[in-house]
């Protein structure tokens, strides 16, 4: 029912130590759905394994007890129990016995327990056929040579810091799961919204540094000024205003992991620094003469393309090339839509923990909600979700209040759209109008520098408060109108000074 149906054929053979006879590979498969018994114990058949088939984990335990079974393909959740509390005893006992875990709890904790249990390989239900088959065979080859794929067993861990079961989240599991515990240097990349500090904090509590700090920074939430200093800390007089001697963030991460978020943002001079300590393991303070040792994990994340920021001179390619070590990209909610029902049911309940009453969805209502675009990704979603809780009253959410919700934070229907539209156009045309006749009535300010800013400065300000007084000073809603990060709409009414003060009803 969810297996392809492709057969393939591929005759296997293995010379047995003891006795010189060719004999088949085989394969143990357990699964308490008859029907997953069926397809693989015919696909792998005609492959030319052998193959046994059970239908619990006791049968599978006498069978590697008694050394049989070159390859374990096995479910997770079986009829006597769990197959990852069975795990240490059949490595103990069979070491090198390669065991490909399958499950549909496709959540992020399955792989972390079937990569800390020392899975071969973790298949998320459904999967292809095709697949299987390329693990297999990579599985038998690697045992049949005496390379072992195994990894060291690790306390499991309990809770799920990230959901989805679709198949774009599947790869981001694999991928984490690999990366718990090494130190390699992971590069993020994916638009606002999509959790990528998300991601970088459950790297970090299910790794081999869960015992040290998290720390994370965002690298366009600090005046670039200051971000040398916040990252490798500064020593006393190093600059006006330097009274004592500051931590970096670098010394406050020691031995953990140090989040670098919206690293296309960082300045080149830190840019500087950072590829120093990438190469060398080591950093000076600002002001400071003697090398710093450092043991650091890094994970940067970006929302823009660095390869463009590079072409540009806005980024340093060796340093891309240092923190590229992993690449990941996270898939935008659009990508992922089956995740939706799961994502709404996770908020939920986390605005129920917060004290709102539970509200019940339609199923319109979540057709609505899958055809949205969601250009905020999973944290517009969430918005939407506690929204719902707090200014709805009746217990159902119907298709029509998040039709209304929704169009409401996109500026309304087609027509008001088409208004807003023909606004920019006027406001585009009022703009080159003023500035054309700036510069004809004055050649004085050929010789300015600064402009940009100057006017990007006097043009934000006003869009910035206007949007605030509309939301009543509601800065959540005013960043998802906006299109801004909420960190970066916070930094820029302290630049601006902004006021945040709401109106009274």
């Amino acid at each position: 029912m969810v297996y392809c149906s492709v057969i393939w054929v591929m005759e296997k053979s293995l010379m047995d130590s003891d006795d010189n006879i060719s004999r088949k590979i085989q394969i143990l498969v357990a699964d308490d759905d008859s029907a997953i018994r069926t397809v693989l114990g015919r696909a792998l058949g005609q492959a030319g394994y052998e193959v046994r088939l059970a239908t619990n984990i006791k049968t599978l335990w006498n069978w590697i007890s008694q050394d049989l079974g070159d390859v374990v393909i096995s479910d997770v959740v079986m009829p006597d129990g769990n197959l990852f509390d069975f795990m240490s005893k059949f490595k103990n006992s069979r070491p090198n016995l390669p065991i490909i875990i399958m499950s549909a709890q496709n959540t992020l904790m399955t792989a972390i327990k079937a990569n800390e249990a020392g899975a071969y390989e973790y298949l998320p239900k459904p999967f292809d056929l095709t697949k299987l088959q390329s693990v297999v065979e990579r599985a038998v080859k690697e045992t049949s040579s005496n390379v072992s794929a195994i990894l060291s067993s690790d306390e499991n861990q309990d809770g799920i810091p990230l959901i989805g079961r679709s198949p774009a989240m599947q790869d981001v599991y694999r991928v984490l799961a690999r990366m718990m515990q090494n130190d390699l240097t992971l590069m993020i990349s994916g638009e606002s919204g999509t959790g990528k500090e998300l991601v970088a904090r459950a790297l970090h509590d299910f790794g081999k540094r869960k015992k040290g700090p998290f720390v994370a920074i965002n690298m366009a939430a600090i005046p670039r000024d200051l971000i040398e200093s916040e990252l490798f800390g500064h020593e006393k007089g190093a600059f006006t205003g330097a009274q004592n001697r500051s931590m970096g963030q670098f010394e406050h991460a020691q031995g953990g992991t140090l989040f670098l978020d919206e690293i296309g943002d960082m300045p080149l001079e830190a840019q500087t620094r950072l590829l120093r300590v990438l190469q060398q393991g080591e950093y000076t303070t600002v002001g400071g003469r003697l090398p710093i040792k450092t043991d650091v994990r890094i994970i940067a994340a970006t929302n823009k393309n660095l390869q463009s920021l590079i072409s540009q001179g806005l980024f340093r390619e060796d340093l891309f090339y240092r923190l590229n070590v992993v690449p990941m990209r996270l898939p935008p909610l659009r990508e992922r839509i089956e995740d939706i029902v799961s994502l709404v049911d996770h908020f939920m309940q986390q605005s129920v923990a917060d004290g709102n009453n539970a509200k019940i969805f339609s199923e319109d209502a979540y057709e609505i909600l899958k055809e949205h675009q969601w250009p905020g990704n999973v944290r517009e979603l969430e918005n939407l979700v506690r929204r719902l809780c707090v200014l709805y009253q009746q217990d159902m959410i119907s298709a029509e209040i998040i039709r209304s919700e929704l169009s409401t934070v996109s500026f309304g229907n087609v027509s008001q759209n088409e208004e807003l539209n023909q606004n920019v156009t006027n406001l585009t045309e009022a703009c080159e109008s003023y500035f054309g006749k700036l510069f004809d009535e004055s050649g004085n300010q050929l010789q300015q520098k600064g402009l940009y800013h100057k006017y990007l400065r006097e043009f934000e300000r006003p869009l910035i408060a206007a949007t605030l007084m509309a939301t009543n000073s509601n800065q959540i809603k005013a960043a998802e109108i906006l299109g801004l990060n909420r960190n970066t709409l916070r930094k820029k009414i302290r630049e601006l000074g902004i006021s945040t003060k709401r109106t009274i009803a």
